[in-house]
């Protein structure tokens, strides 16, 4: 029974760091043509997330954590676009370095491996109700 309760744990950890990546792409996407408003102005910033592994000393096994969420430094994107207000006098305006395709593909990821986890979840807790009614 105390090997169910460590599951549930550790497939609710899994869970909560996929949901904050969730949260993280979903921030990235939406803000994927934020374009800035006046000239000088920096873009949009996509955003990372790195995971470690932490010791759940009240179960005695490592489970997942969100190490931080940091902002991607790679190159902004540039387009032309000699109307826009934030133009430079060469007619280019810097984008976010966001890639929407990226984005998508890390959703994807994101979301099934949260299924994963709770399809462990909802298994887990099924064993643990069966073993209680065996006990009854």
């Amino acid at each position: 029974m105390d090997e169910l309760l460590k599951t549930l744990r550790i497939s609710a950890a899994g869970m909560k760091v996929q949901g904050t990546r969730l949260r993280v792409v979903s921030e990235n996407v939406a803000n994927a043509d934020s374009l800035p408003s006046s000239p000088g102005e920096l873009p949009y910033r996509r955003k990372v997330i790195t995971f470690k592994n932490e010791l759940d000393r009240s179960i005695g096994v490592n489970t997942v954590r969100v190490d931080r969420v940091q902002t991607d430094l790679s190159n902004y994107r540039q387009r032309y676009d000699p109307s826009h207000p934030a133009a430079g006098p060469d007619g280019y305006i810097l984008a976010p370095n966001v890639n929407s395709l990226v984005e998508m593909m890390d959703l994807k990821e994101a979301q099934r491996s949260y299924e994963a986890n709770l399809n462990v979840l909802k298994s887990s807790k099924s064993m643990l109700q069966n073993t209680i009614g065996l006990l009854r």
